[in-house]
């Protein structure tokens, strides 16, 4: 019962307790899970209806940032940001090289690159995980609550990136959130290519590209712009914000 379109060029924050099927709705955008009935079109592609060697392909042009990292603790930084990459091509050459140096800068962590992942913060880790889900360049990124168990400090940072991305590149965005305070700062900031940080839209602005989802008991029951769900007079949409 769950349907929602999420334009080109956007991004939507999903919302709901725990348990209402919000990484759910992530691994089945995957194809990582079949539903039990509908559809679910990904970049043109039905994925309910793609054979598993049809997905692979499909799923390189979306990158995945997995809850609390998944990294490789056997691999260092380099390695982890470049496997897809060295998976898909069979050898680490100059030209994988660069590109990972490039997402590594993205996320300002070039220093890093032969690090191990237990050589580094846990909000460094999670902005290496951004690195290696933006390193191909995808059209649709998908964030399993990318500031989950971080202090307010670093889940700003984490924002901050999903903002820099969104605004600099313009790429299509679900951010699966626990945090109001995430979301409400990627709604009410851009990011400053010039100052190289987020700042507040001028007066009373609104990023008109990002809007919310919010799931309650396998339901999806708001799917709308930040103004229409502060002014909703939903009950349960009250007590979610408050």
């Amino acid at each position: 019962g769950v349907s929602f379109r999420l334009p080109f060029g956007e991004t939507k924050a999903l919302f709901g307790v725990a348990g209402s099927g919000k990484s759910t709705i992530l691994k089945l955008s995957l194809g990582l899970l079949k539903p039990d009935s509908g559809r679910i079109t990904v970049l043109g592609n039905e994925v309910t209806e793609m054979p598993e060697e049809d997905l692979f392909p499909m799923r390189g042009h979306l990158g995945m940032v997995f809850q609390e990292s998944a990294l490789f603790d056997s691999l260092t930084v380099r390695e982890n940001v470049a496997y897809r990459l060295t998976e898909e091509h069979g050898i680490y050459d100059d030209e994988i090289d660069g590109r990972v140096r490039e997402a590594l800068r993205f996320v300002e962590l070039e220093h890093t690159l032969d690090l191990f992942p237990s050589e580094l913060s846990g909000g460094m880790r999670r902005r290496v995980a951004i690195a290696r889900a933006i390193i191909t360049q995808p059209e649709l990124l998908l964030y399993d609550a990318p500031t989950g168990f971080l202090d307010p400090i670093t889940s700003n940072t984490i924002v901050e990136l999903i903002m820099k991305q969104r605004d600099v590149y313009k790429t299509t965005s679900l951010v699966v959130t626990h945090r109001l305070q995430d979301a409400f700062t990627l709604a009410t900031h851009t990011f400053d290519r010039a100052e190289n940080h987020m700042t507040p839209i001028p007066g009373d602005g609104i990023d008109p590209s990002t809007s919310f989802l919010v799931l309650n008991e396998g339901r999806l029951i708001f799917d709308g712009s930040t103004r229409e769900l502060v002014g909703s007079d939903d009950p349960f949409l009250k007590e979610f914000l408050s």
